[in-house]
């Protein structure tokens, strides 16, 4: 297979596959009817940080949860617990089972050489340990993690040597996590890693008798792949997931993504579904939206490319095909506040209302396929 860092007419195909002109795939939209019943007995649930503007705790999170009729909750991470002690976390795990909702619960980078690495919670495996206690009182079969941001891939060594890195920490935490009955889901973030690498990492840990996947269809759009190609890699690897629709399209230096609510982007979610049930039985679908930015990826600009030497052109390929689909969309601003002091108040009250309708509308739509056990 070709690879696009030993290739000399890189930059002339990258160039050549973003002006061509490639037939826009069917709406996901045309076939809903026919899959709705395809899609269902699938568990559905949102991640707290598609409405973070809220700043709610867990409590709060389970009653939106209660009210909007949904399985699962995922907590992606320690700050919205009152308290990471045995018994409050077992009160919570209560409260969530007598709702009749599941508790996924997650934390942020376990790399010490990552740039997003912080000491908050000590060392990189002290990090660890204390979340996959938590994950174990509160009844989550999994302890989200994330190696770190796009930024790592240009450290010394490159995201293989950060990759290495994380592998070495989830290593030691091994024979915890196993006790424990928790497997450590290892997201694709922020343009970190490619779905391949994902897998890589979790192969290079030990494998999947303790270590999975946190699926991540959003920030496949940043790292140059087709969600759909993101799941056929990391589906098999899934054991939790926090999915988001993206809008896509060609631009000047290379595509721009727009994160938005389920059904709003260029996602062919029926399809994406159907494959997801087949890939990942009994993996949660909960949804994280992040909506209403532009986000450009740079892929034309001299060494981009250079930050994912082991790309394949039939990945970017793939990709430039779901990006011609798509059409400018313009970033969303909150509204003017009628009052110059009250501008603050309004703009927080305005990302709110935004925050709850995007996640509320994906509920829906998510629910209209046939996902969700609840009616």
């Amino acid at each position: 297979m070709s690879n696009l860092s030993h290739s000399p007419d890189r930059r002339r195909f990258l160039k050549t596959a973003a002006a061509g002109g490639i037939a826009a795939l069917a709406s996901p939209l045309a076939s809903l009817a026919a899959h709705h019943k395809k899609s269902g007995g699938v568990k559905l649930g949102y991640d707290n940080f598609a409405v973070r503007a809220m700043n709610w705790m867990v409590e709060d999170h389970l009653k939106y949860s209660e009210k909007l009729g949904i399985d699962s909750l995922f907590m992606s991470d320690l700050n919205h617990f009152k308290s990471l002690k045995m018994p409050y976390l077992r009160d919570v795990r209560k409260k969530a089972t007598d709702m009749g909702i599941d508790i996924h619960v997650g934390t942020w980078s376990i790399c010490p050489t990552s740039t997003t690495f912080k000491d908050d919670w000590g060392t990189a495996e002290e990090h660890l340990r204390l979340s996959i206690r938590v994950a174990e009182a509160l009844g989550s079969p999994v302890i989200r993690v994330i190696l770190g941001n796009r930024d790592d891939r240009a450290t010394e060594g490159g995201i293989m040597a950060r990759i290495k890195d994380t592998a070495k920490v989830c290593r030691a935490c091994r024979t915890q996590a196993m006790d424990a009955g928790v497997k450590i889901a290892m997201e694709n973030h922020a343009g970190d890693m490619q779905a391949s690498e994902v897998v890589t990492l979790i192969e290079e840990a030990g494998g999947t008798d303790y270590m999975g996947a946190n699926l991540d269809a959003g920030n496949a759009s940043w790292t140059l792949e087709d969600p759909i190609e993101n799941l056929e890699i990391m589906g098999p690897y899934a054991a939790t997931t926090s999915l988001r629709d993206s809008a896509i399209w060609t631009s000047e230096k290379g595509t721009t993504v727009q994160w938005t609510a389920m059904g709003d982007g260029d996602v062919d979610w029926v399809a994406y579904f159907d494959r997801f049930k087949e890939l990942c039985p009994n993996v949660p679908v909960h949804i994280e939206t992040i909506s209403g930015f532009n986000r450009e990826i740079p892929f034309l600009e001299d060494g981009f490319m250079d930050l994912f030497p082991d790309m394949k052109a039939t990945t970017l390929a793939r990709y430039l095909k779901w990006a011609r689909q798509g059409e400018e969309r313009a970033p969303w601003k909150p509204p003017v506040g009628p009052n110059a002091d009250r501008a603050d108040h309004n703009k927080d009250l305005a990302t709110q209302n935004y925050q709850k309708a995007q996640i509320e509308k994906s509920l829906r739509y998510c629910k209209s396929i046939g996902l969700g056990l609840k009616a």
